[in-house]
């Protein structure tokens, strides 16, 4: 049953219930609630208020149920003591710019599928890209400003001791009298050939052995070849250079893995080679050749040696290499221990 007070309040109150004692010594103005139903359109404050007052009551009595229930001052029906609120920016709307530019995105992956249906893991999946990539940071050499630095230094060196201009730059790979690879930059000048070894990691260089091209009298390019009961293997060209044709190498020389005091130089391809197309211009045995007779014909011409033919010979066999066992180069080579390389904490 309702019954509306003098403070201005409707209580209802239910069967089977009584009320409470202390609300008639809780006596509170009615225009307070009307204040606050004027100043909070949004019947936040309402709201607050009649919960407060509801807990008041059952802390009186822990015992008795809600008895009151506060009548609705205004008929809002669209008011809501509780109301859902949305957290994060999943379930809000997209703006509209917004939606058409995820929708112009969306469309162009799907032409992009279309047309690559392999995606951005084409780069993973081919193992020529995979190989470049691990040759580039491997190799010392092939990292940005590497050989550009060596270039530079060389050039340099070269000019201030020799008193030459380098024509042409070359990274290859020596092979020596035992079958060790061991990475060379090949400097060719007017006179003379430059065979530098080089610390790309350091970016120093260590030592470089002064060849004149006029002495340079026979150029051999052809197939790896190792005697017949050689248990060595090489596969690939190169080319081979003698400069003193009438000295042979002697027996002490050739089975010395560290003898220097040898009349002929062998060089085939860097390992880098296909890592770019500077690389494959600069680490090709082939250009290199090409280039080295025509420079190698120049300088007997103008410079030409007494007791000695004019001319290199120019020769297609095959370039035989005196290994057996082939212990040293087995694990050296398969290593890449004549190269500047990345080898993790072990070492260089």
């Amino acid at each position: 049953m309702a019954e509306q007070t003098e403070e201005g309040y409707l209580l209802q109150e239910l069967p089977g219930t009584r009320t409470p004692p202390c609300y008639d010594h809780w006596p509170i103005p009615g225009f307070l609630l009307l204040a606050v139903y004027v100043l909070d359109p949004d019947r936040t404050l309402m709201t607050t208020a009649r919960i407060g007052l509801r807990c008041c009551f059952l802390l009186v009595d822990d015992s008795t149920p809600p008895l009151l229930q506060f009548a609705e001052m205004s008929q809002t029906g669209d008011n809501e003591e509780f109301r859902p609120v949305e957290l994060g920016d999943a379930a809000k709307p997209d703006p509209p710019a917004l939606a058409a530019e995820k929708g112009d995105e969306a469309a162009s992956g799907d032409q992009w599928d279309q047309k690559n249906p392999e995606g951005s893991s084409l780069a993973t999946l081919d193992p020529d890209i995979k190989d470049r990539q691990y040759l580039l940071r491997k190799f010392f050499v092939a990292r940005p400003g590497a050989l550009e630095q060596a270039i530079e230094d060389l050039k340099i060196h070269v000019t201030a001791k020799e008193g030459e201009t380098v024509l042409s730059f070359w990274l290859l790979a020596e092979v020596d009298h035992w079958n060790n690879e061991k990475e060379r930059v090949v400097m060719i000048t007017e006179k003379h050939l430059l065979i530098c070894k080089y610390d790309f990691i350091m970016l120093a260089s260590q030592q470089i052995q002064k060849i004149p091209l006029n002495y340079i009298d026979r150029i051999c390019r052809g197939q790896f070849t190792f005697p017949q009961k050689s248990l060595d293997k090489r596969e690939g060209e190169g080319v081979r250079l003698y400069w003193d044709k009438l000295r042979e190498a002697s027996v002490v020389s050739r089975w010395n893995p560290w003898s220097t005091d040898l009349p002929y130089t062998t060089f085939t391809d860097h390992p880098v080679k296909s890592c770019s197309e500077r690389f494959a211009i600069i680490c090709q045995v082939d250009a290199f050749t090409a280039e080295l007779v025509q420079t190698v014909q120049k300088a007997h011409k103008m410079d030409p040696v007494p007791g000695r033919a004019n001319g290199a010979v120019v020769l297609n066999q095959p370039i035989l290499i005196e290994t057996y066992a082939g212990f040293m180069s087995f694990i050296g080579n398969r290593n890449k221990l004549g190269y500047s390389l990345a080898r993790g904490s072990v070492g260089f």
